[in-house]
C-alpha cells in the first residue's frame, strides 16, 4: 500500500491502463457524490466488504479512497492480506478532493 497526496494518487491514476478506482464509503456518502468511474464497496460491510473485493481482479491497480483517508488506508491493508499487490490510498479522502465528481 501507498499512501499518496492528490497530485501523486491523480497523476499515477491517469497514467495507468490497469487501474481501478475504489470507493469504501457508506451508501449515504456515495450519494454526495463520487469520483467518476469508481466502484463503491462499503467497507462497513465487515465480511461482505471482503466476500466483495474478493471477486474484483488481483491484477489490477486499485486506487482507493474513503471520505478521509482512514477507512481507505484500511481497505488497502485488507486488501493487500487478500492478495492484492497494488493499492494506492487517497490522503486527505473525498473531503479534499479537487478533481471531478460525478453522482449517481
Amino acid at each position: 500500500m501507498a499512501d499518496l497526496t492528490q497530485q501523486e494518487w491523480t497523476s499515477k491514476l491517469h497514467a495507468d491502463d490497469n487501474a481501478v478506482v475504489l470507493d469504501v464509503r457508506t451508501p449515504e456518502e456515495v450519494a454526495q457524490g463520487i469520483i467518476p468511474n469508481a466502484i463503491a464497496i462499503d467497507i462497513y460491510k465487515g465480511q461482505g466488504f471482503i466476500y466483495e473485493v474478493e471477486e474484483l481482479d488481483k491484477s489490477k491497480n486499485y486506487y482507493v479512497y474513503c471520505k478521509a483517508g482512514g477507512r481507505s488506508a484500511q481497505a488497502c491493508s485488507v486488501m493487500n492480506q487478500l492478495g492484492f499487490k497494488n493499492t494506492y490510498n487517497l490522503i486527505g479522502g473525498f473531503s479534499e478532493w479537487t478533481g471531478e465528481v460525478a453522482s449517481i
